[in-house]
C-alpha cells in the first residue's frame, strides 16, 4: 500500500510538526481490505474552522441511528490512547499515523458488522502560516475506507471570523490569504487523490444552503451503488417508456448515442466552455478530460463522479440555464434527422437516445426540432435522473429490447458504444471529422471484429469524413439510401417462442400422448387437453385478451374476457395429427373459424380473407417442412396476417435462428405456442405414428 492514498481521520489541533508527506501504516492492520464490500463511510474535511463539528451535530439530530453512525475523528483517536488526545501529541510521526490508521480501521468494521453507514470528520492536513507546506495527516488505511468525502469549501472569510469566536478550541490567528491558500491546496490535492483511489468528491462552498444540501448528499450516497444496481435503475427507465401506450405496437428500436453520433458536438465539453464564459472563477481546465484521464478512466464510479461535478458547480437553477445555452448551439446532423422523422411516424418503431453525455441538453435538442414526443432520452448528469449511463447500461438497454423480442438497430461513434454495438441486430458506427472524432476507435473495432462475429456497417457524418478501418470489414452505408431506409421502417417481428417444456403441467399433459397403451378416442381426449391448455396459457399472451359484458350471478353486468379478434380468428387443423389438439383450441375460442387441411391448398382466400389472425395446430413438428409451407401460403394469401402456430411437441433445432424455419416466422411475423421442445429426433413411423395412434390405424400402416 502506499501512502499517496486518501484522507485519514486527525485531530483538531493546529501546532503540528512540519512533516510533508504521509507515514505509512502497515496493511495486515486494515480490517479486512478488499475481502469484503466496503461498508459507506463517508468523510467531512474542510480546514479547521470549516464547520465539520458544527455540521455533525446537526446531522445527529437529523439522522436516524438505526441507520447512520456519526463520528468526530479526534474522539475516537483519543478513545484509542490511555490520556487521551494530550498522549497523542507526545507521540513521535510514525506512532499518529498508526494509531490514526487504527481509529478509521474501527470505524470501518463498526460500519461493517452494524450495516450503518458511517460519516467521519478528519483532516488531510494542518498548515501553519510561517512554514512553506502543511504537513499531511491521512494514511493509507483511509485509501481502504472511505466512499465518499464531502469537502465544506466555505469563504475563507467566514472561515477566519468563527476561528476568532471560537471559544471552545485554541485557535492560531491566521491571516485570510493563508487560509485561503491552504483550503485551496488541500482541494486539488483531495480531488487527485479520490480519483487515484476510487473514492467519490464532492466540494460545497454554499454557506446558505449546506445542511440541506448535504443532507441531501448523504441520503443519496447511502444509497446502494454498484454496477448492478444502476443497470437496475437505467432498465426500470426502459420499462418506463416501453409501457407507454405509442409503444404498444414496438417491432423495431433505433438506439442512438448522443454525443458525436446524432451531432457532432460534445454537450458535456460544450457545458463546462458555457459555464467558464459565464463564472470563469468556478472552471479551471478541462473539468472531464482531467476526470476521464485519471485512474478512473471510464468507469461507473468516473461517471457518478462526473454527476457530482456538475452538481457542485451549478444548483438545479444555474444548470438549466447553462442546458438551455449548450442545446441552443447543438446542430443535428440532417441525415440523422430525416431518418428519426420517418421512423417516428411508424408506430411500430420506438427510438431512444441512450447517452453518457447530459440527458438534459438532449431532451432541449430533440425539442427544438419537433422530435422529443416520439424519440426519449435515457441519460444522466443530475443526482435526481437517479443513474450514470456508462458503456455496461448501454449493452443492458440493447439486451432488454431484445430480449423484449425486438429488433434492434444501434447507432453509436466511440468505444463506450461498442457493447451497444455488439449487442444489436444493426451496427452502425457513425464516423465524424479525423480531428475530432475519437481516436481508439479504429483499434477498438479491429479487436472487435477479431475476437468476435462483430459486423457493422459505417456511415460518414458529414459525407466527406475518412472512412474507418476499410470497405471490406466496415462496410460504407448512407442514411438516405432507398434500400437502407426500407431496412430500418420495414415490419421485423421477432418470432416469439413459449413452451412449456420444464413445468410440472407439461409432464401431466404429456404422459398420455406417450404412453404406448393409450390410442384412439383417449388420445384425442389426451390432446384435446393439450390444446385447450396452449390455447388458455400461451396462445392468449401471444395475441391478447379483448374485454366484454357479461351478466354477472348476481344479476348485474360485469367484465369477461376472450381471446383478441376471436371472431376474425381461423384454426386450422393439420391433418391428421393436429385435427385432436385443434379441437381443444377451438373449445377455448368458441368464435373462431375451424378449417381440416390436409396440404396448403385446401386453405381458400375467404379463409383468410378479413381475418386478423391464423392458428395453425399440429401435433408433433419434426424437420418443419410442412409447417413451412403452410406458412408460406398464408402468407401470400393475406401478408398482414398474424401467424401462430401450437403444437404439441417441436424439434428444438427447428427454432433455432439458424433453422430455415425460425427464419421464415420471423419474416412472417409467426409465432410458436408448444406443450414441449424435443431434442430427440426420433420420427414415427406406421405404429409409432401420432396419426395412426389417434386413429387405431396402427395396423393399417
Amino acid at each position: 500500500m502506499t501512502a499517496s492514498s486518501i484522507i485519514s481521520i486527525g485531530d483538531d489541533r493546529d501546532n503540528q510538526g512540519l512533516l510533508s508527506a504521509p507515514a505509512t501504516v502497515k496493511a495486515g492492520s486494515i480490517i479486512g481490505t478488499q475481502v469484503t464490500p466496503k461498508p459507506t463511510v463517508i468523510g467531512l474535511y474542510g480546514i479547521s474552522g470549516s464547520g465539520k463539528s458544527f455540521l455533525l451535530e446537526y446531522l445527529r439530530q437529523k439522522l436516524s441511528p438505526a441507520e447512520f453512525i456519526l463520528f468526530e475523528g479526534s474522539d475516537k483517536i483519543a478513545s484509542l490512547i490511555p490520556g487521551g488526545l494530550e498522549a497523542f501529541h507526545k507521540l513521535d510521526a510514525q506512532d499518529k499515523s498508526n494509531l490514526r490508521g487504527q481509529a478509521i480501521d474501527a470505524i470501518r468494521k463498526e460500519s461493517h458488522d452494524s450495516g450503518r453507514t458511517a460519516i467521519v470528520t478528519g483532516h488531510l492536513m494542518f498548515w501553519k502560516e510561517q512554514d512553506a507546506s502543511g504537513q499531511l495527516v491521512y494514511t493509507s488505511n483511509d485509501l481502504a475506507t472511505f466512499t465518499h468525502i464531502i469537502y465544506l469549501n466555505m469563504p475563507v472569510g467566514l472561515i477566519s471570523q468563527r476561528r476568532l469566536n471560537d471559544e471552545q478550541k485554541d485557535r492560531i490567528v491566521m491571516s485570510q490569504d493563508h487560509l485561503r491558500r491552504w483550503q485551496e491546496t488541500e482541494i486539488s490535492l483531495l480531488r487527485n487523490l479520490c480519483r487515484e483511489n476510487h473514492i467519490l468528491f464532492y466540494g460545497i462552498a454554499n454557506a446558505d444552503t449546506l445542511q440541506p444540501r448535504i443532507m441531501d448528499l448523504i441520503l443519496h450516497f447511502q444509497q446502494p451503488s454498484t454496477v448492478e444496481s444502476n443497470i437496475t435503475r437505467v432498465q426500470a427507465k426502459l420499462d418506463e417508456i416501453l409501457a407507454l401506450p405509442m409503444h404498444d405496437d414496438l417491432e423495431t428500436v433505433l438506439v442512438m448515442d448522443g454525443d458525436k453520433t446524432l451531432a457532432a458536438e460534445d454537450t458535456g465539453v460544450l457545458f463546462w466552455e458555457t459555464l467558464a464564459r459565464a463564472q470563469p472563477s468556478s472552471v479551471t481546465g478541462s473539468p472531464l478530460h482531467e476526470l476521464f484521464s485519471s485512474r478512473l478512466g471510464y468507469s461507473e464510479a468516473a461517471f457518478h463522479q462526473a454527476t457530482l461535478l456538475y452538481e457542485e458547480v451549478a444548483d438545479d437553477k444555474q444548470f438549466e440555464t447553462v442546458c438551455d445555452t449548450v442545446a441552443a448551439g447543438i446542430v443535428m446532423h440532417p441525415q440523422i434527422t430525416s431518418l428519426l422523422r420517418l421512423a417516428a411516424e411508424r408506430r411500430h418503431i420506438g427510438i431512444l437516445v441512450v447517452t453518457c453525455g447530459l440527458g438534459h441538453v438532449w431532451r432541449k435538442v430533440l425539442e427544438r426540432y419537433k422530435l422529443s414526443e416520439t424519440v426519449y432520452v435515457i441519460g444522466g448528469g443530475r443526482i435526481k435522473d437517479g443513474f450514470v449511463v456508462t458503456a455496461a447500461a448501454k449493452a443492458a438497454v440493447v439486451s432488454q429490447l431484445r430480449n423484449a423480442h425486438l429488433y434492434v438497430w444501434a447507432f453509436g461513434d466511440s468505444p463506450l458504444d461498442l457493447p451497444m454495438l455488439k449487442g444489436a441486430d444493426q451496427a452502425i458506427v457513425v464516423v465524424g471529422n479525423k480531428q475530432t472524432r475519437s481516436r481508439s476507435m479504429d483499434e477498438a473495432l479491429s479487436k472487435a471484429m477479431k475476437d468476435g462475429n462483430f459486423r457493422a456497417q459505417q456511415v460518414l457524418l458529414p459525407s466527406q469524413s475518412t472512412p474507418r478501418l476499410d470497405e471490406g470489414r466496415l462496410p460504407l452505408a448512407r442514411l438516405d439510401d432507398r434500400l437502407f431506409i426500407e431496412s430500418v421502417m420495414c415490419h421485423r417481428r421477432s418470432v416469439q417462442i413459449l413452451h412449456a417444456t420444464d413445468r410440472p403441467a407439461a409432464q401431466l399433459l404429456t404422459t398420455p400422448t406417450r404412453d404406448a397403451s393409450i390410442s384412439g378416442p383417449a388420445l384425442r381426449q389426451a390432446h384435446g387437453l393439450v390444446g385447450q391448455y396452449l390455447a388458455t396459457e400461451f396462445v392468449t399472451q401471444l395475441i391478447g385478451l379483448q374485454e366484454y359484458n357479461i351478466p354477472h350471478v348476481q344479476g348485474h353486468q360485469t367484465t369477461g374476457h376472450r381471446l383478441r379478434n376471436e371472431e376474425k380468428t381461423s384454426i386450422v387443423a393439420l391433418m391428421r395429427g393436429g385435427e385432436a389438439m385443434a379441437f381443444g383450441v377451438n373449445m377455448m375460442f368458441p368464435q373462431a373459424m375451424f378449417i381440416h387441411a390436409s396440404s396448403p391448398p385446401d386453405l381458400k382466400v375467404h379463409h383468410v380473407d378479413q381475418q386478423r389472425t391464423i392458428i395453425l395446430v399440429d401435433s408433433v413438428v419434426n424437420s418443419g417442412k410442412t409447417l413451412m409451407q403452410f406458412i408460406e401460403h398464408v402468407h401470400g394469401l393475406q401478408a398482414n396476417v398474424r401467424i401462430v402456430v401450437v403444437a404439441g411437441v417441436v424439434q428444438a433445432d427447428v427454432v433455432v435462428e439458424t433453422h430455415p424455419l425460425a427464419d421464415l416466422m420471423r419474416r412472417c411475423g409467426a409465432s410458436l405456442a408448444a406443450l414441449r421442445l424435443s431434442k430427440n429426433k426420433f420420427v414415427g413411423t406406421k405404429g409409432t405414428d401420432t396419426g395412426n395412434r389417434l386413429f387405431n390405424t396402427t395396423h393399417l400402416a
